[in-house]
């Protein structure tokens, strides 16, 4: 009997989903479970596994092809079915390019027109691919991430918040910690649980504006923002509060592997009550970072130097860090965010809390 394999729901927000591969071909037979063709959302490229066992009689979807969910993909059988043409007409005109969005297939090679329209596929790996005078068209990721922070810009009134970290002793930690421990600690890693801490105390920050209330978060969720080679991802590390430094260090490290890699699932996107962006490998000392839309802040990191600071009469050398909160004042006000982020900067001094 033919099944109809349909482009799933593979996320909360998902509305919609672009072929990028197959690893069928008409006539292949496959198990349920065996993973037949890639999909990429507005969030990762997620492969989808099928729903039974079979042979792939159809292919109805093109490389390329952007789906709203629920749009019909391929068509299993068994080997030898008949399925009629007048069946497979209406899936195929379901699944037609003139009524679904299409781009280039990544599995393509990469399109470059002449000198005189400049127009290049956008190859982040290879950066000598793009040159002066060239237009280069936005990927998925670009165009979401333009689109929430416009959003951010037009919908969210912010308020922006400033501290400096002595992290002198976070840097001798950190080294000692790393010679012990099989799994390497990151910078990251002591601000993702110093702000779970913040947050356990300052719960109003893990809240989001839902109509005329504020929802606070059931769990600690900390979104991690990744440079990847179509823009940033936000993977997120879930349950910090239940999490100890370490723990969190294998998460972050798995996820930030997968991001990488491609591979990051819509639940690994999911649940972030607050955003942090680290620029300071780098070179950035400060920036202002903008808010997440559905999060009540998000805090930028800046590269930690050197300064002079007045020490017992003296000056002494320590290890600086800059902290900038940008926060929804919809959700908060300046007081209740800069009472939490002042604490989270002394849980980085003391070091105590990661011990």
């Amino acid at each position: 009997m033919a099944i109809e394999v349909r482009l799933p729901q593979l996320g909360e927000t998902m509305e919609e989903g672009t072929i990028v591969s197959y690893m069928v071909r008409v006539g292949d037979k496959v198990k349920k479970g065996d993973c037949i063709f890639e999909v990429e959302t507005d969030k990762a490229t997620i492969e989808v596994e099928s729903p039974a066992d079979g042979f792939v009689r159809h292919i109805l979807a093109e490389l390329g092809q952007t789906l709203p969910v629920g749009q019909p993909v391929l068509i299993l059988g068994d080997k030898d079915e008949q399925i009629t043409t007048d069946f497979i007409g209406e899936l195929m005109a379901e699944a037609a390019p003139s009524s679904a969005k299409s781009k280039a297939s990544p599995t393509s090679a990469p399109v470059e027109q002449s000198p005189a329209t400049g127009i290049v596929e956008p190859d982040a790996a290879s950066a000598s691919k793009i040159r002066l005078g060239a237009t280069i068209p936005l990927g998925r990721i670009q165009k979401k991430t333009a689109q929430k922070m416009l959003q951010s810009k037009r919908e969210i009134p912010c308020f922006y918040l400033n501290v400096r970290a002595d992290v002198t002793e976070l840097v001798e930690l950190r080294d000692r910690l790393n010679t012990e421990s099989d799994v390497k600690i990151s910078y990251n890693d002591f601000i993702i649980k110093a702000v779970a801490i913040g947050m356990e105390k300052f719960p109003i920050m893990t809240g989001r504006l839902v109509g005329e209330t504020i929802r606070l978060a059931v769990s600690i969720g900390i979104g991690l923002a990744v440079s990847v080679p179509d823009g940033p991802v936000v993977p997120v590390v879930k349950d910090v509060q239940k999490k100890n430094l370490l723990t969190i260090a294998r998460g972050s490290k798995s996820l930030i592997g997968k991001a990488l890699a491609n591979k990051l699932a819509p639940a690994d996107l999911e649940g972030a009550c607050i955003t942090i962006s680290n620029l300071g490998p780098f070179g950035v000392e400060s920036f202002i970072p903008i808010v997440v839309p559905g999060q009540c802040s998000i805090l930028g990191i800046g590269k930690i130097i050197d300064a002079c600071v007045p020490d017992d009469g003296g000056y002494a050398v320590r290890k600086l860090m800059s902290l900038t909160l940008s926060v929804d004042h919809r959700v908060t006000n300046g007081v209740y965010a800069s009472e939490f982020l002042d604490f989270v900067r002394k849980l980085l001094e003391d070091t105590a809390c990661f011990i």
